[in-house]
């Protein structure tokens, strides 16, 4: 009996073209220098998201990124789906992505005027070989924390990440996110930040 129900791209129109690369066999050890290079990759990504430094973030996303958080549904045990099917919070490519940053450097993002203040806090991470020695599956649990305006209160965001970096040119990618949110219902007034 499993009660994990992995995400994966082909669940969403766009992400037929995603890659479809998997991990094989159990995770890296911490000591390992793949795990090192991926664990590390994820802090600095951490810090750039929350600096809001956009820019910097788009640069280090492949160009067939597939960006997708569906949304949770709380389901029976064994019924072999927790997500809604073609429903999502993101289902994003690179192009997609690039409009959202744009849009939040012009003077309509009202949803981020002032900016919300965030902070990423990263943990569990674990890291896994692939058939492909120039990708890695990186699993991680973030914790989102978002705080805007002086009135309203803090929100929280839970969720497990299963990202694919792959290693193009000098440098890590990021190539796939699937983000499993931990809720159904997302107690934040919009989603006009990045996980």
């Amino acid at each position: 009996m499993t009660t994990h129900i992995p995400i994966r791209s082909d669940q969403s129109p766009l992400g037929q073209d995603a890659s479809r690369t998997e991990a094989t066999g159990p995770s890296l050890g911490f000591d390992d220098p793949r795990h090192l290079l991926a664990h590390k990759w994820l802090v600095d990504e951490t810090y750039t998201l929350d600096h809001q430094d956009y820019e910097t973030w788009l640069d280090s996303l492949a160009e067939d990124i597939h960006y997708f958080m569906p949304i949770r549904v709380t389901t029976a045990l064994n019924s072999g789906y927790d997500t809604a099917k073609r429903m999502a919070h993101f289902d994003e490519d690179k192009y997609s992505l690039s409009r959202r940053v744009a849009r939040l450097r012009t003077e309509h993002a009202w949803t981020e005027d002032p900016p919300s203040r965030i902070r990423h806090h990263l943990s569990n991470v674990r890291t896994f070989a692939t058939g492909n020695d120039q990708e890695l599956v990186v699993e991680s649990a973030v914790l989102l924390f978002r705080s805007r305006g002086d009135v309203a209160e803090p929100s929280l965001i839970s969720a497990g990440r299963t990202d694919l970096l792959r290693l193009e040119g000098s440098g890590w990618r990021l190539a796939r996110r699937h983000i499993a949110v931990d809720e159904s219902v997302l107690r934040t007034q919009n989603l006009a930040i990045f996980l």
